[in-house]
């Protein structure tokens, strides 16, 4: 939608989607239940299962490793956890407040950061995913034809591309937001280690 519309309208698109996953039951149901049901399934596999597990060096381990134990957490902790703390100087986002103006501020504030991690985010994610799909869809249907090694790259680049691009059209343009707010968004970032100095 950045690509699209800017920060705005990929702010409005968010904010309706927001209503679902947002809420008390979605969070937990449709977001957190599925992330860690995943994780425990995989683990328990490799633990159990009496074929040999994949190996740690394949890209389905690896990107789900490095998802799962750090960026994921770390963007679950800015994106959700610390923006809640009621004290100064974060003083507690509501969710109309957490928009792309966060990201953005963010972006001017710690570029080469939050583009390395933004942009390991959505690749180790989407090659997890397109590595993933064939898997599932090979255990699901008999004889299903899946793409190649190539054609899984090629879609992966092509979810990936439009992300990175989005975000390169947000990290372009000018923050929108109340000088007080872009503060409060910073002692959100900073609240993480990564963003300390």
């Amino acid at each position: 939608m950045a690509n699209v519309g800017g920060s705005s309208l990929a702010s409005q698109v968010m904010l309706l989607g927001r209503e679902y996953y947002q809420t008390p039951f979605g969070e937990k149901y449709l977001v957190i239940l599925p992330f860690f049901a995943h994780i425990t399934a995989v683990t328990l596999k490799r633990i159990i299962s009496p074929r040999k597990p994949r190996p740690w060096t394949h890209t389905l381990t690896v990107t789900g490793f490095f998802a799962a134990n750090f960026l994921v957490p770390k963007h679950y902790l800015i994106h959700r956890v610390f923006p809640q703390d009621p004290t100064p100087p974060i003083e507690a986002f509501g969710p109309s407040q957490m928009d792309f103006e966060f990201v953005k501020t963010g972006l001017a504030q710690w570029p080469i950061r939050n583009w390395i991690v933004y942009s390991a985010l959505a690749a180790t994610i989407v090659v997890h995913m397109t590595e993933g799909m064939p898997i599932l869809l090979r255990r699901a249907v008999k004889g299903a034809k899946t793409l190649s090694k190539r054609g899984r790259r090629l879609m992966a680049g092509a979810i990936v591309l439009p992300v990175l691009s989005g975000l390169l059209v947000m990290a372009r343009e000018p923050l929108m937001t109340f000088p007080s707010t872009a503060l409060r968004y910073q002692a959100t970032f900073a609240k993480h280690p990564l963003f300390q100095f």
